[in-house]
C-alpha cells in the first residue's frame, strides 16, 4: 500500500500544491526559513556520512528524508520547553541552538558532544540548555520524558516536554508504558513518532497490525493524530497545537509523522539487502525538500539563483563546523572514568590513576 494515500493531515502535497488552506502562521517568509533549514541539514548530513566513510566519524545515523519532521519540531518548541530526542534528531536539535560540531563530537565518540552549554550574552548569567542528549537505546527516552514532564507538572511550570522516537520504538514496552503513564497522570508531554517505514530491516507492515501507529494513543486515553511527515507545514502545525494543549494542562498527545527513511539505517547498515530499489525510487517522489521547493517556486518566492547561493552558504557553514570539530583537543583518557558514578569505587580510581600514569609515560611526562 502506498502510505501517501492514507488519510492524514496534509497542507502541501508531493507535487508542491496546497490541498488545504495553510495556517495563518505559514507565511512565505516562514516557509522560506524552514526550507533553508531543511537544505542546510541535508548538506550537513551528506558531509557527516562522508566523514564516517573516511574514518573521521563513528557510526552515523542519517536523517535523509526526515528533514521536515526535525525542522518542524525544532521551530515549534519554546526555549524553556524540554526536548528529549532520539538518535536521528540532529535537525531539531540544530534548530534549537545546538551547534553542528556538538553532533559531530557525539558521533565521533566524544561525550562532550552531549554537553549543551549555552554561552550567555554579556551581562547575563550562564545558562545550561534543558534539552537531554541523544538516546540510542530504543524507546528508553520515552520513560525519561515521563519523568521530565512529571517534574514540570509538579513544579507548576507552564512548559512542555517533547519526546521523539522511530516507528520501531512503538513496539517496545518502554513506549507503551510511557504513553499509558502520561495519560494516567495527565502530563504536559508530546510524543512524536518518526514513522519512516523501517525499524532497521523490519518493514512497518510486519511490525504492527495497527493501521496507524497513532491508534496506540487510544489505549492510553490520550489524543492521537497522524500527519504527513514530509509536509513541514502539517508537522509544525500539529506539534504547535499539541504543545499548546500540553502547556495548558489539557494532556499529552501522540503524533505519528509518516515519512520514509531514504538512507541506510546507519552507516553500518546496507538497506539494499532488505528493500527494493523500486520502493526507494518511489519514496524519493514524496521527499520533503522537493515538495516545499516546488511550492515556493510556484509562489515566486524561490528561484535557481537563490538555490545555488544558499547551497554555497550551507557548504561554508558545514565546513566551518567540521573544522571546529577536527581541531578540538581530544578528551583526556581518564575522563572515561569520571561520569559513570557519583563516587567511583576504589578499584576504578586505581585504574584511573594507572591510565593517567601510562598516558604521561607515552607523552614524555607532558600529560596534564
Amino acid at each position: 500500500m502506498n502510505v501517501q494515500t492514507l488519510p492524514m493531515l496534509r497542507f502541501i502535497d508531493f507535487q508542491g500544491e496546497s490541498v488545504n488552506q495553510l495556517p495563518a502562521w505559514a507565511d512565505i517568509s516562514t516557509l522560506v526559513r524552514f526550507y533553508k533549514d531543511m537544505v542546510l541539514t541535508r548538506t550537513y548530513d551528506n558531509k557527516a556520512v562522508a566523514l564516517q566513510r573516511t574514518g573521521k566519524l563513528g557510526t552515523y545515523p542519517s536523517h535523509l528524508g526526515s528533514e521536515a519532521y526535525g525542522v518542524a519540531i525544532g521551530h515549534a518548541m519554546h526555549p524553556r520547553d524540554v526536548f528529549i530526542p532520539y538518535y536521528r534528531d540532529m535537525p531539531a536539535m540544530w534548530v534549537r541552538g545546538i551547534p553542528m560540531e556538538k553532533n559531530l563530537q557525539y558521533w565521533g565518540g566524544d561525550e562532550r558532544g552531549s554537553d549543551f552549554h549555552v554561552t550567555p550574552n554579556e551581562g547575563e548569567s550562564p545558562e545550561h540548555c534543558r534539552d537531554l542528549p541523544f538516546c540510542v537505546p530504543i524507546a528508553t527516552q520515552c520513560t525519561h520524558a515521563v519523568g521530565v514532564a512529571a517534574a514540570l507538572k509538579i513544579e507548576h511550570q507552564h512548559h512542555a516536554a517533547l519526546v521523539t522516537c522511530g516507528d520501531g520504538a512503538t513496539s517496545k514496552g518502554d513506549f507503551l508504558e510511557s504513553i499509558n503513564c502520561a495519560g494516567a497522570w495527565n502530563l504536559p508531554l508530546v510524543f512524536v513518532v518518526n514513522n519512516n517505514q523501517w525499524a532497521i530491516s523490519v518493514p512497518r507492515a510486519l511490525q504492527s497490525a495497527a493501521e496507524f501507529l497513532s491508534d496506540k494513543a487510544k489505549g492510553a486515553g490520550i489524543h492521537g493524530i497522524t500527519v504527513d511527515g514530509n509536509d513541514v507545514v502539517a508537522v509544525h502545525d500539529c506539534v504547535l497545537a499539541a504543545l499548546d494543549r500540553a502547556r495548558k494542562g489539557k494532556g499529552p498527545t501522540l503524533i505519528e509523522a509518516i515519512s520514509y527513511r531514504l538512507s541506510d539505517h546507519t552507516t553500518a547498515d546496507d538497506a539494499s539487502r532488505y528493500r527494493s530499489n523500486d520502493e526507494l525510487s518511489e519514496a524519493w517522489q514524496y521527499e520533503p525538500i522537493l515538495r516545499l521547493r516546488a511550492y515556493l517556486i510556484a509562489k515566486n518566492a524561490w528561484n535557481d539563483e537563490q538555490e545555488q547561493a544558499w547551497l554555497l552558504a550551507c557548504k561554508e557553514q558545514v565546513e566551518t563546523a567540521v573544522e571546529h570539530y577536527m581541531n578540538l583537543p581530544p578528551q583526556a583518557p581518564e575522563t572515561a572514568f569520571d561520569y559513570l558514578y557519583e563516587q567511583a569505587p576504589l578499584e576504578l580510581n586505581q585504574q584511573r590513576d594507572q591510565l593517567i600514569n601510562k598516558a604521561m609515560r607515552m607523552q614524555g611526562g607532558k600529560h596534564g
